[in-house]
């Protein structure tokens, strides 16, 4: 079997999303000890932030009149769409900044959809994919930014709504309790938090994985 794992931290070994997706993989080759993980880190290594307007534009140019950048975003573009197709399942482990989806993770869905003839493709179709989230912050009801949160939502819609992935979203909030002084007097509630999501991260790596 062949995982896409995808990360895109950009806290290096202080990423909690990261955490979550090894706490997967880990249960995952547990289960199938078998498995092959194709891997990008979008966070360490980031996609050419002109990559998806070049694959636009080559797209809709003749293969003999493209530019050298054009021909290079749309091989970028398929080769980026054939990794998600071909993989068997996912784990993807993406963040929210700045309220919504980080631009690094925002090109390589562009460029993921700039890579198929048809942008409703389902990539995924019923395919076990886990995707783990995480929010430095709170964002739930009745919290000062509740309703902020812009990620999440888009995150479901795209891979599980249009790429038709069988999905499951692990969500952790609070991740900078104890490094935002603001944040102190939830440091209780973010272990439980983590707690929580480190058990549906086990759950969702061995569960998904055996199906």
């Amino acid at each position: 079997m062949t995982v896409l794992r995808i990360d895109s931290s950009i806290q290096g070994p202080a990423s909690a999303s990261s955490e979550l997706a090894d706490v997967a993989e880990a249960e995952w080759t547990a289960v199938r000890p078998g498995t092959s993980f194709v891997r990008r880190h979008l966070g360490a290594s980031p996609l050419p932030a002109d990559a998806w307007a070049n694959a636009i534009h080559g797209t809709f140019t003749p293969e003999d009149q493209r530019t050298e950048e054009q021909r290079a975003a749309v091989a970028l573009a398929r080769q980026l769409t054939s990794e998600v197709r071909d993989a068997e399942a996912a784990i993807l482990a993406l963040p929210l900044y700045n309220y919504g989806v980080s631009q690094h993770v925002k090109a390589w869905f562009d460029l993921v959809m700039a890579g198929t003839p048809d942008p409703t493709e389902r990539l995924l179709d019923g395919k076990p994919v886990i995707v783990l989230t995480t929010r430095g912050g709170g964002y739930g009801p009745g919290t000062p930014r509740e309703g902020w949160d812009h990620n999440t939502a888009y995150l479901r819609r795209v891979v599980g709504d249009i790429w038709g992935a069988d999905l499951m979203v692990i969500e952790r909030e609070l991740t900078l309790a104890g490094v935002s002084p603001a944040l102190d007097s939830l440091i209780d509630t973010a272990e439980l938090m983590k707690k929580a999501a480190h058990e549906a991260a086990t759950h969702a790596g061995r569960t998904l994985a055996a199906r």
